[in-house]
């Protein structure tokens, strides 16, 4: 008999968490499956246990969970990264290419679906949901999507996006620097960079591009 394919799943919202986790639980080829809430708990027991496969949803507090995807590939390369998320918007999509996930997978398909995925990562390969499959191009050269970013959000560092993400969700600069583990002179950085690069020219201003963006709650 294989080896039973551990999980660890990551997501903020316990109904949707332990439904999944549940549901994994019966299958016949998925051993542990642990569930914590925010993506610093996710890093911390994924280094600890290294489970094979790690799911990652997009919206959690905290650390931004892209970050948590390349620290838990830093520390632990054998672990899949799987981003299952309500959310499709390419920039995620990009950002989760970026960090060269297994897969990702939308949060109305079926859990099948998301078996299916780990099942996926687990040999090696990857699952996208077909929303998400639709708008990418896997090849020799690795995953990308069909047709580049062309927002403005294209033109953001990711900790520049990160920095707007927390702005949009009215936070202080202060409390923004404590999520991001920064300074909060290196926040009023990034915050002018992001005016700049906008084109926007006060922080109300700001918050209401990011609310338009989708990034409020992302």
């Amino acid at each position: 008999m294989s080896k039973p394919i551990t999980v660890l799943i990551a997501d903020d919202h316990e109904m949707f968490a332990g439904s999944l986790a549940s549901w994994l639980r019966g299958a016949p080829d998925i051993g542990v499956v642990e569930v914590v809430d925010n993506s610093e708990a996710a890093v911390r027991q994924a280094v600890a246990g290294r489970p094979d496969v790690v799911l990652l949803d997009i919206d959690m507090p905290g650390l931004p969970c892209f970050d948590a995807a390349r620290i838990i590939t830093q520390h632990c390369p054998n672990c899949a990264i799987l981003f299952v998320s309500a959310h499709t918007h390419d920039h995620y999509i990009e950002r989760a290419l970026a960090v060269e996930a297994a897969g990702y997978v939308t949060k109305t398909e079926p859990p099948q679906s998301v078996l299916d995925a780990i099942r996926a990562a687990v040999s090696g390969g990857a699952y996208f949901s077909p929303e998400v499959q639709s708008r990418i191009i896997v090849d020799a050269e690795g995953a990308r999507l069909a047709e580049p970013v062309r927002t403005r959000l294209s033109l953001l560092t990711p900790r520049e996006l990160d920095t707007l993400r927390y702005l949009a969700r009215g936070m202080s600069k202060k409390r923004v620097a404590e999520k991001l583990g920064i300074s909060v002179k290196t926040v009023e950085t990034h915050t002018a960079n992001l005016m700049d690069k906008l084109g926007i020219h006060n922080r109300v201003e700001l918050a209401l591009f990011a609310v338009r963006e989708g990034l409020a709650n992302a």
